[in-house]
């Protein structure tokens, strides 16, 4: 396992590019009409970030349905690794479904995922580091449907309220705890986010730090330490809650009802505030860098098809219409992410100045660790990040180092 850069020279190309639907797709060999034929019903699995991600992707089938002749069933699941799971233990796989990047590797290796994105006509056009991140062994499996990266969100209003400017926006660790120490008051906490490896992981890196160094399982480092023990600070000084703890769902509800004046989070949140807290003014700054620099994550799904389905040829044609450009710059608009392929997104950072920082991010992004059987790991982490507050966080990631090192040698063989 590797980290895979996001942008660097590929995203700065794409800036630099001028602004600027696929279709394409093989026939299955199972399947029962010829593609395009129209009559097919199709359900979508989606693990949607709010009502404004779900009402897209609907808005997205209902158009392709239209224009095919086909039907599709749009299912938002309320967890999206459970239900999928369960689908293929039951025989009854969605016919598309989103195929997280901390999935997709295990899914892959058992056999689980048609591999067709080789076959659309926009094959060449995504990202080269997303095709690295959803192939396997060598082979592009699914299309990527987005990426997004995580950034600093402010709330302007409360920003201001607390006598803070420009000059105080955070830059670093120390004045990130700072700025959280400002604005904590009242019902308010200065700095929120989900408790989880994909938001504490980003100090992690920053420090210097970070799961796997290559193929080398590196969790108990003392870099990760010193970035755990960073995160335990800020939450011994009440800077810092778990939306949990602040009654939310998520960072983005917890930013949006005022109960935490900062979260860490991706450009997703801008779709949700909109539908749910359009009152709430924000602006996005990078993630302040740590002892080694800057750190952030990059993350993506791909669209997943059930290897082998009698739909797959129409599935694919699917996901030729929502991976075009048209269509992943309507999903920009409704819910905030990147486009995954080079010349979308250039027209999206164009579009979108106030998203310089998680187009910004994508220079330096790398993705979490994500190889067969790392999710079960990753999981509980997440549980021990949970309860962080006054344990021992070389403990932690003692546990995490062993629990690791064994899944990482079982999915080698």
């Amino acid at each position: 396992m590797r980290h895979s850069k996001l942008g660097g020279a590929a995203l700065a190309g794409a800036l630099a590019l001028a602004l600027a639907s696929c279709s394409g797709g093989s026939s299955d060999p199972g399947s029962s009409e010829e593609p395009g034929a129209g009559g097919e019903s199709l359900t979508m699995l989606i693990g949607s970030s709010g009502e404004a991600e779900t009402a897209a992707v609907q808005a997205a089938a209902d158009a392709w349905a239209a224009e095919s002749g086909n039907e599709v069933e749009v299912i938002a699941a309320s967890d999206l690794n459970q239900e999928l799971a369960q689908g293929f233990a039951g025989d009854s796989a969605p016919d598309v479904f989103y195929m997280g990047w901390d999935q997709f590797q295990t899914y892959a290796s058992d056999g689980f995922l048609e591999p067709y994105a080789m076959n659309l006509e926009n094959a060449d056009a995504f990202y080269p580091a997303l095709v690295d991140a959803f192939s396997y062994d060598g082979e592009f499996v699914c299309a990527p449907k987005d990426f997004s990266t995580l950034g600093l969100v402010i709330n302007t209003q409360l920003w201001t309220d607390a006598g803070l400017t420009d000059a105080d926006i955070p830059t670093d660790w120390a004045s990130l705890q700072s700025a959280a120490e400002t604005l904590t008051s009242g019902d308010t906490v200065g700095l929120s986010m989900g408790a989880e490896y994909a938001r504490v992981g980003v100090f992690m890196e920053q420090a210097g730090g970070g799961l796997m160094d290559g193929d080398s399982v590196t969790a108990d480092s003392p870099e990760n330490v010193e970035a755990l023990e960073y995160v335990q600070g800020l939450l011994d000084a009440g800077v810092l809650a778990w939306p949990a703890d602040l009654g939310a769902g998520w960072g983005g509800e917890a930013f949006g009802n005022g109960s935490a004046a900062m979260v860490i989070e991706g450009p997703w949140i801008r779709g949700a505030l909109e539908n749910d807290f359009p009152d709430v003014e924000f602006q996005v700054a990078e993630l302040p860098a740590g002892p080694a620099g800057s750190g952030t994550f990059t993350f993506s799904n791909c669209w997943g098809i059930p290897e082998g389905q009698e739909t797959a040829a129409t599935a694919q044609e699917l996901v030729a219409f929502l991976t075009s450009d048209e269509q992943q710059l309507e999903f920009s608009a409704a819910f905030g992410v990147i486009p995954s392929t080079e010349s979308a997104a250039a027209t999206y950072a164009e579009t979108y100045p106030e998203n310089a920082a998680f187009v910004a991010g994508a220079d330096y992004a790398v993705s979490p660790v994500a190889f067969a059987g790392a999710a079960d790991v990753v999981g509980e982490f997440n549980n021990a990040i949970t309860t962080l507050q006054g344990a021992d966080a070389q403990a932690v990631l003692d546990q995490v180092q062993s629990q690791l090192e064994a899944a990482s040698e079982a999915s080698q063989g």
